[in-house]
């Protein structure tokens, strides 16, 4: 009397293309990354390829800055340690990666 009959209700019919919903859903994700990849990747690495070699052609008698913002001339060259001039008679020795520019010539006096 005060019950009312339940009665089941069919399922929805599945969207067609299911596989289509899945691609798009992960669109977003692959595009984020594609602009990641050409924003901060690829600068990166083709900073890194510049200084490798600018580092491979330091030659005896350059003029470079150090990490620390010293300069001198390369007086010495090592395979991984160069010896820098940086006053008459003071040489630092450095590791090749710590060279940060090659200036040109006559900047250092």
């Amino acid at each position: 009397m005060f019950i009312s009959e339940a009665y089941a209700q069919s399922a929805p019919a599945a969207p067609a293309g299911g596989a289509e919903s899945s691609l798009f859903s992960l669109l977003p994700l692959v595009l984020m990354f594609v602009v990641l990849y050409f924003i901060m990747i690829r600068p990166q690495m083709k900073k890194q390829k510049e200084h490798k070699a600018m580092i491979e052609a330091i030659a005896k008698g350059d003029e470079v800055v150090v990490g620390g913002g010293i300069i001198g001339k390369v007086s010495k060259i090592g395979e991984t340690f160069l010896h820098v001039e940086v006053a008459n008679g003071v040489e630092l020795q450095v590791q090749r990666s710590a060279v940060v520019q090659v200036l040109p010539k006559g900047t250092f006096k």
